[in-house]
């Protein structure tokens, strides 16, 4: 036997041990853990779970043990993905520290900053977020105008940012600022700093679904340590683009995580059209159905087959855009999808007339649109692509 057929082994025996049984089933989104300093369990299998897995260093399975990982390779993580979906476990961390901030950190991070932060998200200690977005940068990111002025032993920032994802409960923000206004790309820095921070402010907006997601973020003559710059001064917009890949890959996956709360398409569309000697009613529906769930396990293919490529140095540059563009339109049509099976129940807003179910979906469909304007728009992902990838002129 093979040294990673063992570790499957050893790996799937694991999780049937420690695994709770309501860790197995279909996480709702007041579930879902997010960690820091006020983290809270709806359910308290979700603390018991988090904890066994951050004992176990797979909440980050591939960082190094010295900062809380799991120290596995790429190709044990992956055998450690597939047992966890065979048995439906719940993700026990969502974390943008994980998902976008760790990595560039093991990159550009010091020993110092390492130490400090890595760890503590590893173990879902601080919550983080982005301060990216501007009024008026979005799309053309690098014409960001938040200031951050040197005055000796730190930094003064003053400005705004918006679209900033869950800023409202975050302990921390990765924020990108201006230290030098004489040139655009390289005239900007990547800083860290705590969120109660004297002149820092947040107002969440409310979206069409209900929620309130995203943050307009305000400082005010903020106070930052000079030793919270992470790279070289006037070196974030190398950084800024690494993470931004990391953060598309991240939404390219999205339907995992917000359509995570509802049934599948499949389900959804047994229960409102019937079902003929074991399946879906509507003939054409179905064969929309099969046509989009061949295409997520193809997406799911063409994901693991670019990490591998990542590991072997020959991944294609404009991937992450890729990967975010299809990712997020397919996440788009899964609703799409639900809302031809489910009919009017799929509009519910409020009322006893419909079931919580039939409400999650519609404020979940609603919420779905965002998709193509978060972590860079679709037409800003188009013209990635036409570049990098095709080589079309500007």
């Amino acid at each position: 036997m093979s040294t990673l057929e063992t570790f499957r082994l050893e790996t799937r025996a694991w999780l049937e041990e420690n695994c709770p049984q309501s860790m197995r089933t279909p996480m709702p989104e007041d579930e879902r853990v997010w960690g820091g300093r006020n983290a809270t369990f709806k359910n308290p299998d979700s603390q018991v779970w988090l904890e066994r897995m951050v004992d176990r260093g797979w909440t980050v399975p591939t960082w190094p043990t010295e900062y809380g990982g799991g120290g596995l390779s790429k190709d044990q993580a992956t055998i450690l993905g597939e047992e966890m979906s065979r048995l439906g476990c719940r993700t026990p961390l969502f974390s943008f520290g994980i998902s976008m901030l760790g990595p560039v950190m093991l990159k550009y991070g010091n020993p110092t900053q390492q130490a400090e932060h890595l760890p503590k998200i590893a173990r879902g200690e601080i919550r983080w977020c982005q301060g990216y977005s501007e009024p008026g940068a979005g799309s053309d990111l690098a014409s960001l105008q938040t200031r951050a002025e040197d005055r000796g032993d730190h930094y003064l920032i003053n400005g705004q940012k918006v679209w900033t994802s869950y800023a409202n409960h975050a302990d921390w923000i990765f924020c990108l600022v201006r230290t030098d206004t004489s040139v655009k790309h390289d005239g900007i820095s990547f800083v860290l700093f705590d969120m109660t921070s004297p002149g820092v402010e947040t107002r969440p907006i409310t979206l069409i679904s209900g929620a309130s997601v995203f943050c307009e973020t305000f400082f005010t003559d903020v106070e930052v340590p000079k030793g919270n710059l992470v790279g070289e001064l006037n070196s974030g917009w190398t950084i800024a683009k690494e993470l931004l890949q990391h953060e598309r890959g991240m939404i390219a996956q999205i339907g995992r995580a917000i359509g995570g709360n509802v049934p599948g398409v499949e389900a959804i569309a047994k229960k409102y059209l019937g079902t003929a000697d074991g399946r879906i009613g509507d003939a054409g529906l179905r064969d929309d159905i099969a046509r989009h769930v061949m295409n997520d396990r193809a997406f799911a293919l063409t994901i693991r087959r670019a990490g591998q490529e990542s590991e072997s140095g020959t991944a294609n540059g404009g991937a992450s855009s890729m990967f975010k563009y299809f990712g997020t339109e397919q996440n788009k049509a899964k609703f799409e999808l639900i809302l031809k099976a489910a009919g009017a129940a799929a509009l519910a807003w409020e009322g006893d007339d419909y079931e919580p179910e039939e409400i999650t979906l519609c404020r979940t469909w609603l919420r779905s649109k965002g998709n193509s304007i978060e972590g860079g728009t679709s037409e800003v992902q188009l013209n990635v692509i036409a570049k990098r990838v095709l080589g079309l002129p500007d």
